[in-house]
């Protein structure tokens, strides 16, 4: 069945109806009738399978006929991403859905070829959002990663220290209809990462082994951090260090920015979501 999405603040389970591109997607693309059955998700682990009862100018109104919650994740995956040049960080978005992180963070790395100033940050959110929507409804995920904002890594690491958005940022606003009942603020890493290329990086399974030693149980909550091409700088790589974050080797091969996302991402999928 086709899936949907409705955001939180729209999500009334009493009274459902598509509106705007999910109805113009439904009527005008897939070409749905009266009688079909489809889902609903609502990205906080909601999910509904409805009926089609009617098809008007400006909405498709559905009939509830099974709802279901599914449980978040075993771990909280953060993703500090530095943007890459071309369309790899949308890539790098949709592959981020389907393996199962919780939020991307874009990170303007001092190597970011892109640029980013405040009103293109905004735009590039709102499309990476939508990005991570389509590919919720394509994996069925139902629990929708959120995409922040891009930020430099000293802003980055301000904004998680203290535990979220602050409320001058764009994040504050709903974009791209994620409304204020999802997560907003970074969790309390209980492991952070960093991919690097220096001497010293260590191999991750080494450093959940120390973790699992440690504390006695798995991470519940990991924050990721893959550089742009080129790699983060020794200044950055330095910040990262001063903030906990452990240096990670990616093997003898030297990947591409989107490769080394991927790569790290389903490693830590595998070692602590299953």
């Amino acid at each position: 069945m086709h899936r949907f999405y409705i955001s939180p603040e729209n999500w009334h389970s009493g009274a459902l109806a598509l509106t705007g591109s999910e109805a113009h997607h439904g009527r005008d693309v897939l070409r749905m009738k009266r009688g079909e059955k489809l889902v609903l998700f609502n990205g906080c682990g909601r999910e509904i399978t409805a009926e089609i009862i009617d098809l008007a100018s400006s909405e498709i109104r559905l009939r509830k006929l099974h709802e279901a919650e599914t449980p978040p994740l075993r771990c909280r995956i953060v993703l500090g991403q530095a943007v890459p040049k071309g369309k790899n960080m949308e890539l790098i978005v949709q592959k981020a859905v389907e393996i199962g992180a919780d939020q991307i963070a874009p990170i303007i790395s001092d190597r970011t070829v892109v640029q980013v100033d405040s009103e293109s940050a905004v735009q590039k959110q709102a499309k990476w959002q939508q990005i991570a929507i389509e590919a919720a409804k394509q994996c069925g995920q139902n629990w929708l990663p959120r995409v922040h904002v891009p930020r430099k890594l000293a802003e980055f690491f301000d904004v998680a220290e203290a535990g979220g958005s602050p409320p001058e940022s764009v994040e504050s606003q709903p974009a791209s209809g994620l409304g204020g009942s999802l997560q907003k603020d970074f969790p309390r890493f209980d492991l952070r990462l960093i991919g690097s290329l220096q001497s010293d990086a260590q191999h991750l399974k080494k450093i959940l082994a120390e973790c699992r030693s440690e504390h006695q149980h798995r991470p519940q909550s990991v924050l990721m951090l893959v550089g742009p091409e080129g790699d983060f700088t020794p200044a950055e790589l330095a910040l990262a260090r001063r903030h906990g974050c452990r240096p990670i080797t990616l093997g003898p091969i030297i990947l591409r920015v989107e490769t080394a996302a991927i790569y790290c991402l389903s490693v830590l999928s595998y070692e602590l979501l299953t």
